[in-house]
């Protein structure tokens, strides 16, 4: 059943991993028509899928006439090989994985992670680097080294990952945001519980469930919440009271702070920028802001329209977009690098972006799950991100 959701979460753009997260995809936007279908799959399977989503009334499925199933491999695949178990169809491969519950040296736990990113078409090293990225702690040593062979010519390589289970260090719970603050990589949970990256907890929990944070020069982080209010720790100033009490009143969607001015969106479509001097604002979306990354004088802004605007508080936005996608913004992040400012981006649709300065091509990278955080590592340009089991470092080619 996985390979036929994921297959269908990739065609419609979504991120979802069961028929019950699909169906809530599906409900929350229009009315969609879905195809399902495709040589390789179990046509049973495809039958009850289409059965579940059409309960609802809320999509239009239609189920393709093709043949019941691939023709099976010569021989199965042996699925504690990483290289043959990139190089297969990945829909048997997640069939296969789905029956047989053996570890695989943490192999299987990584597929069934990353797998709506694997079934993808790609070529090996880009499957088997989407793999290494959501290894487990535990993995065995080996399988790690020869991933990392396999991952060679990809646009990525992977520097360093947490999860959630296995042998420590380990990510403590959900990440909702990340920063950074004074020179280090600060995560904030769900629950609002701060700590720096291998760091026993420095804040305590917020009043609700936080979806954005942001870190100021004199240390007080910024936490805003799922009903867009405004929670601070740390010292705080006469501007932060100002601004929890404004989102008290007009809640914010999105967060963001450079310097002694905190950014704030809203479901309008627009910016705030509020500093000593007062309030900034420019409208660079159609429907709500989604999330915000600032440095220095630079305000990048994205929207639910899929689009990145880059704007200067004082000044005008730029004539177009920084990028552009048919699906929502979920996440930014930006950095002075080395080679300048760079901007991380992530989408609805489990795609990740890092736009450097004078870089030639934009990578992009799926782990697979739906992202909830990204961040510019300042110091070396790499690109952190985060989703609901694990936080992972990749460093691009």
């Amino acid at each position: 059943m996985r390979g036929t959701v994921w297959t269908a979460a990739n065609q419609l753009g979504v991120v979802a991993g069961t028929p019950a997260e699909l169906q809530s995809v599906l409900l929350s936007g229009a009315p969609r028509t879905l195809r399902l279908g495709r040589t390789g799959q179990d046509r049973a399977v495809v039958d009850e899928l289409a059965r579940i989503l059409r309960e609802f009334g809320h999509v239009r499925v239609v189920v393709e006439q093709v043949a019941d199933s691939a023709p099976p491999p010569s021989r199965p695949v042996d699925l504690a090989d990483p290289a043959a178990v990139c190089a297969a169809d990945p829909l048997l491969i997640t069939a296969a994985y789905e029956k047989d519950t053996a570890g695989h040296g943490g192999l299987r736990t990584a597929w069934l992670r990353a797998g709506q990113a694997l079934i993808r078409d790609q070529d090996p090293a880009g499957r088997a680097t989407a793999l290494l990225a959501a290894l487990p702690a535990a993995a065995a040593p080996q399988l790690r080294a020869t991933l990392t062979e396999l991952a060679a010519g990809s646009c990525w390589s992977v520097s360093w990952t947490r999860d959630r289970a296995g042998a420590e260090p380990r990510l403590p719970g959900p990440v909702a945001a990340l920063t950074f603050a004074a020179g280090r990589l600060l995560i904030a949970e769900r629950t609002g519980v701060v700590r720096y990256l291998d760091a026993e907890p420095r804040m305590a929990p917020a009043s609700g469930r936080v979806t954005a944070m942001a870190a100021m020069d004199d240390g007080t982080v910024l936490l805003l919440d799922e009903r867009g209010r405004l929670h601070t720790r740390g010292p705080g100033s006469p501007l932060t009271a100002a601004v929890t009490a404004t989102l008290a009143a007009h809640p914010g969607t999105a967060l963001a702070a450079a310097g002694d001015t905190v950014l704030v969106g809203d479901r309008h479509g627009s910016v705030h920028a509020f500093g000593p001097a007062g309030v900034d604002q420019v409208a660079p979306h159609s429907g709500r802001v989604t999330a915000l990354a600032a440095t220095g004088t630079l305000v990048w802004s994205g929207g639910a329209d899929g689009a990145v605007w880059l704007w200067s508080p004082g000044g005008a936005r730029q004539p177009a977009p920084l990028t552009e996608r048919p699906c929502p913004v979920v996440a930014l992040h930006a950095a002075h690098t080395p080679e300048g400012p760079a901007v991380a981006v992530a989408w609805a649709d489990g795609l990740a972006a890092l736009h450097r300065p004078g870089a030639k091509e934009v990578p992009t990278f799926r782990p697979g799950p739906a992202i909830r955080a990204v961040a510019v590592i300042p110091q070396s340009g790499q690109l952190a991100l985060a989703t609901d089991e694990m936080l992972v470092c990749l460093r691009p080619a």
